[in-house]
């Protein structure tokens, strides 16, 4: 089975979009999302440009701020500190990485777990670890949101996650192995003995450690799920994940392709993240 994340997302952004519309008029007014793009890197403009338009489809309110990369880092905490204050803003989404010189920890942790729409300051992610109540980060929750979709529970069952950032790696694990998922989780890495051994174990594997294909044939057991986070450009030039798609997915049970996989779901759960926002300050839900 193939797990398709443009239909999934699909899915979730209509859903999205009928909820926002029957409850804008009771709240006064849509959701709004600050976004912060410091610096003219190429792919950052691509991902804001889709993200915004995202928004727009679903009703949601995208607000720019394009700042310079010579922007300094008190200018730059500054402009969050302000949208923290302003109650027309539910989220504010500081698109990384930063231009060199600018440090990009304090700057997510200035802003307001409240508005933390990726999910990405230490408060969030320490609600993440203990199960508590927050916004999570995007791609773990598109990658649990895509398994939901499709029906797959891994509960009782064995996860292997390769890559322990804490983007996508460390949180995807403690949510798989929350009271929600049930999953019995291991965490693998660069220095994990006998990798392949660990995998062949697996019912599910979630693969985020961005290596182009790293994944092969022998490290899956047949049956298995494939969640593929990875995007990378091979050595012929073409997107790949960090799964041999080819050899890997005669073997699962079910597999996300790459592109269309897990992509999709991220800028999905950043919209789902914004309208939560929003319910949580302004419906009180």
């Amino acid at each position: 089975m193939i797990l398709d994340g443009k239909a999934t997302a699909a899915s979730i952004r209509a859903a999205l979009r009928e909820d926002i519309e029957r409850d804008k008029e009771r709240a006064g007014r849509a959701p709004c999302l600050a976004v912060i793009l410091v610096g003219d890197d190429p792919a950052s403009q691509v991902y804001v440009r889709n993200k915004e338009k995202a928004c727009a489809d679903v009703g949601i309110t995208a607000l720019s701020y394009r700042r310079p990369a010579s922007m300094s880092q008190k200018d730059l905490e500054s402009l969050i500190a302000e949208l923290n204050a302003d109650p027309a803003v539910d989220g504010i989404l500081l698109q990384l990485p930063l231009p060199e010189g600018l440090d990009a920890r304090p700057c997510i942790d200035a802003i307001s777990p409240e508005k933390d729409v990726d999910g990405l300051t230490a408060v969030n992610q320490g609600r993440v670890a203990m199960n508590a109540p927050g916004l999570r980060p995007c791609t773990p929750a598109g990658v649990l949101a895509i398994l939901d979709h499709y029906g797959i529970s891994v509960s009782g069952k064995r996860a292997v996650v390769i890559g322990r950032s804490n983007l996508v790696g460390r949180p995807v694990a403690l949510m798989l192995g929350s009271r929600d998922y049930n999953a019995t989780v291991t965490m693998c890495h660069s220095r994990t003995p006998d990798l392949a051994a660990v995998c062949r174990e697996a019912d599910l594997i979630v693969a985020a450690l961005g290596k182009p294909r790293f994944v092969t044939a022998d490290m899956v057991k047949p049956g298995a799920v494939i969640i593929d986070v990875g995007i990378n450009r091979g050595a012929d030039g073409k997107l790949c994940g960090d799964v041999d798609y080819e050899r890997v997915a005669p073997l699962a049970s079910a597999i996300t392709p790459v592109p269309g996989g897990v992509g999709p779901m991220t800028i999905s759960q950043l919209l789902v993240n914004t309208t939560k926002a929003w319910r949580a300050r302004l419906l009180h839900e």
